[in-house]
């Protein structure tokens, strides 16, 4: 990708994310063009550059998985919480990376917070430390199933 269409491409993504932010407000731009274009300046000037093997399609797929579980998650810990007596039984586990891409690990680990009663607490070598609101859950093929996702994202097969 040239460096005219990697700007091109990083503007119309910063503007898009600026756009969601403010909702969509006209008078929002006033801020969002000088900071849209300061972001993009800095970016170049710290000498940022694409992901390789992002794959666009692999973050298509991504974009409903993560909105769908943003939303699970929230539900089931209000659930868990609200219930009486509460529905917890909080614990560690260990969760071993299949990702060797050092942002798509950083993604992953991002995502694992959005999983029902999960957070990531550590990512450390080949391993994700997991804080979970019932330990005795069996979370492991929610994980798999976004780390396959995320992987795709960075062209990694898992």
């Amino acid at each position: 990708m040239s460096a005219h269409n990697a700007t091109v491409l990083s503007l119309a993504g910063l503007a898009g994310l600026w756009w969601l932010l403010s909702g969509g407000a006209p008078s929002s731009w006033l801020i969002g063009v000088p900071v849209v274009v300061m972001a993009i300046f800095a970016a170049r000037r710290l000498g940022a550059t694409a992901l390789p093997g992002l794959s666009l399609p692999g973050l298509a797929r991504l974009l409903p998985l993560f909105l769908w579980e943003s939303v699970r998650g929230g539900v089931d810990v209000a659930r868990r919480v609200l219930a009486t007596p509460m529905r917890i039984a909080p614990g560690f586990a260990t969760y071993p990376l299949r990702l060797h891409h050092p942002g798509a690990r950083l993604l992953f680990a991002n995502s694992v917070s959005l999983l029902p009663g999960t957070l990531a607490v550590d990512l450390r070598d080949d391993c994700l430390a997991i804080h979970a609101l019932d330990r005795d859950s069996d979370f492991t093929a929610e994980l798999r199933r976004v780390e396959s996702a995320v992987g795709r994202v960075f062209g990694e097969a898992l």
